[in-house]
């Protein structure tokens, strides 16, 4: 079985390696002012969206142009990328997606998704994947909800990226009572101090879950972990 390398772009952006395959989430780069990644330089197979907020999507179209590499987002979201001229497979809620890595499962989120432009983009998500065997939830844009308890029953996530900024999503007491809910091992903080907005003191949050005896894994912007 391919080792998986997760690498973290900065805010809410992710970089998965395995074998000849390389997945980006959410892949807000350009605008960034955190951001460590230069997609040219790396493998791009497959491109995931949580909603259309710019700073989450992002850079997703040109690199899907650029790369050939098809973005897999919310139907509505799909269409949009598809008519800007990228490559999209557009999906829904509880489909189980099969990739040769593994497999990718669309759930709830709870947050707003409109384009830049301001068009309609269907519902906001959270992201189950299973690369290699390993579990990883990524939840997009959220407020504290229970569909999280669901996802821990039903899935049983190993680790998951949880937005901690508090403002536009959860806070940190309100992450870590996700992580108990989803009864993963592992967290990685994320959608914090890129902007004023979301300045936080994510080691109070890593102190707080450890507490728990839950594994908090800061990245910083450019860092990556080996699972």
């Amino acid at each position: 079985m391919n080792s998986t390398t997760i690498k973290y772009i900065g805010h809410s952006a992710f970089y998965f390696e395995t074998g000849s395959h390389g997945i980006l989430v959410d892949p807000f780069i350009s605008n960034n002012p955190v951001a460590k990644f230069n997609y040219k330089e790396e493998i791009i197979t497959d491109i995931f969206l949580t909603h259309a907020h710019a700073d989450h999507m992002g850079d997703a179209i040109p690199i899907s142009r650029a790369t050939k590499a098809p973005i897999t987002a919310i139907f509505e979201l799909a269409n949009y990328c598809m008519a800007k001229g990228a490559l999209v497979e557009g999906v829904n809620f509880g489909g189980k997606l099969s990739y040769p890595w593994g497999f990718a499962r669309f759930l709830p989120a709870f947050h707003s998704s409109s384009t830049p432009d301001g068009q309609y983009a269907g519902m906001p998500a959270s992201i189950m994947f299973e690369i290699n065997g390993t579990k990883i939830y990524h939840a997009g844009d959220t407020c504290l909800n229970s569909e999280m308890k669901t996802a821990g029953e039903v899935y049983k996530p190993d680790i998951a990226f949880l937005p901690v900024g508090s403002f536009y999503t959860m806070d940190k007491n309100e992450a870590a009572l996700a992580a108990k809910w989803l009864g993963v091992k592992k967290v990685i903080p994320m959608h914090y101090n890129t902007f004023d907005a979301i300045k936080t003191d994510i080691q109070e949050f890593k102190n707080m879950i450890e507490k728990e005896g839950i594994e908090c894994i800061i990245l910083k912007p450019g860092e990556s972990l080996e699972l």
